[in-house]
């Protein structure tokens, strides 16, 4: 149905759509903002390294075909056998309870997936679990004596033609278990109730996930765990520590299976400063290089006529990762996804609602604008999408050139100041969002994160009181994304700051 060369962009997508789960998870945080800004630099350092990666790597893919000529290298090379089953290691736990819910006839979904027209009308419900296959020899009607099993099986009766031969039919003897079965309802149906369903269950999970570890994670245990985690080896092997998290993030990610899980989980640890993002960023790259080994071992118990396909296509997604490790990981200062993590962390933490903006905007509109300009012919999608990278590559560059060596550039484009505020600044976006929001005033306190991420502006200054403080005290930018709690002696500083300065307000531009 599908080619391994089609398959590879897919792949790649996947790989940044994963990444939306602890993203949401960082959303849980947004009560206080010092805490808001790691845990969202924490969450989307995962989110640039995919992004970046497949802004290098699709191109370098759709010129050379690297990805496909390689894998199909390591396909021939090694003599594969194919197994029955996918290998089952949560599903031993997780199968019991699902089955309970929904269980699916995975034959029908095959034949739809391969145009079988006689498919495409049967439900993909499965109703009858447990069913009797008989074959006996019966008595069949056939258009002419060249249709007949054999001549001696062969006899007329009128004008009618019979012979012997072997039918197969099938009893139902027992239904399924699981909730839909007696429900008639169509498959659409059924899929949106169970989409619903699983949704909040995420969210649930998530947010338990934080609540959990934000109570457990505290005082002298993060202290305990904080040293454990983000101790480096002895000089002059320090260099060392970084490819270990690499490695346990891996292992880690195989027992659980999922990304995810593991990155979710590890997204409130950053939040609270148990874990630097500097600890965590290789820790995510492991994590992305365990997830892959599901597709590798579910390849494998492919059948024969499909496990070159399936191997392929899981070894795509396993040198993708590791080709993404070589470009942001090795050399320091190349490592741009924490950097650009960081600036989007203290973006966020001074105005909470443009994380709503940017997952929506970079997990929603962007890749249905690409999809919507696709349909449309690739000329079109060429014609709109080159000049919009051109004109982002130009910005960009003129920024670090501003940022590093601004006098080689006219006088006018030193600075953005020439351009209306509003396309330089988020003050007059945040007044605006302010201003919409306002009806939260009457209804804020039901949703306490809905309230901070809006920004609403008087009726939650109860619930602002205490986070507003932490975003007035003066943080040095070496310091912006520490959990001062955690230090003594960063503490000390703080305070000390505080009393030289005689105030505790100071420009929220300091944390950049």
């Amino acid at each position: 149905v599908l080619t391994v060369r089609a398959a590879i962009p897919i792949i790649m997508g996947a790989n940044i759509g994963t990444t939306i789960t602890n993203t949401i998870v960082a959303l849980m945080q947004a009560g206080d903002r010092n805490e808001f800004r790691r845990a969202f630099a924490g969450a989307t350092v995962h989110d640039f390294f995919n992004w970046l990666s497949v802004f290098v790597l699709l191109p370098l893919e759709s010129a050379t075909h690297y990805l496909e000529v390689l894998t199909n290298f390591v396909v021939e090379t090694f003599h594969f056998k194919n197994g029955e089953d996918t290998p089952d290691l949560l599903k031993v736990i997780t199968d019991p309870f699902t089955k309970l819910i929904i269980q699916l006839d995975k034959k029908v979904i095959k034949h739809i997936a391969m145009k079988d027209e006689t498919a495409q009308n049967k439900s993909m419900v499965k109703i009858w679990c447990h069913t009797f296959t008989n074959m006996t020899e019966m008595n069949v009607t056939v258009p002419s004596p060249e249709n007949c099993t054999s001549p001696s099986l062969c006899f007329t009766d009128g004008f009618q033609f019979w012979t012997m031969k072997n039918v197969t039919y099938k009893e139902n003897i027992a239904k399924c278990q699981h909730i839909f079965v007696n429900f008639n309802l169509p498959d659409i149906a059924i899929g949106a109730i169970l989409l619903i369903i699983s949704l909040l269950l995420l969210c649930t999970c998530l947010v338990m996930i934080v609540k959990l570890l934000n109570s457990v994670l505290k005082g002298q245990v993060a202290i305990v765990i904080k040293k454990t985690l983000n101790t480096d080896f002895p000089f002059p092997f320090a260099w060392l520590t970084g490819y270990l998290a690499i490695i346990v993030g891996a292992g880690m990610t195989f027992l659980m299976q999922s990304s995810s899980v593991f990155t979710s989980a590890m997204t409130p640890l950053i939040g609270v400063g148990v874990i630097t993002i500097e600890r965590a960023y290789p820790l995510t790259l492991g994590s992305n290089i365990g997830t892959t080994t599901t597709a590798i071992l579910a390849a494998l118990a492919s059948p024969g006529n499909t496990l070159k396909s399936s191997l392929q296509i899981a070894l795509c997604h396993f040198f993708f990762n590791v080709s993404g490790i070589l470009l942001w990981y090795p050399i320091p200062i190349i490592r741009l996804p924490i950097h650009l993590a960081k600036g989007l962390g203290n973006i966020c933490a001074e105005y909470r609602w443009f994380a709503i903006f940017y997952v929506v905007f970079l997990f929603f509109l962007v890749p249905l604008t690409v999809f919507g300009l696709s349909l449309a012919g690739w000329q079109v999608l060429v014609g709109v999408g080159v000049p919009i990278i051109l004109l982002l590559i130009l910005v960009v560059f003129i920024r670090l050139l501003q940022s590093h060596c601004p006098r080689v550039l006219p006088h006018k484009l030193q600075n953005w100041n020439f351009l209306p505020l509003w396309m330089h600044s988020l003050k007059p976006w945040d007044h605006l969002i302010s201003l919409l929001t306002r009806c939260c005033q009457r209804h804020c306190c039901c949703c306490r994160v809905c309230c901070l991420l809006c920004g609403c502006p008087k009726s939650c200054e109860d619930l602002e009181e205490g986070q507003e403080h932490s975003k007035d005290i003066p943080i040095k930018a070496s310091y912006a994304f520490d959990n001062v709690a955690m230090s003594k002696k960063a503490q000390d500083k703080v305070k000390f700051q505080v009393n030289i300065l005689g105030t505790k307000t100071i420009s929220s531009s300091t944390v950049f």
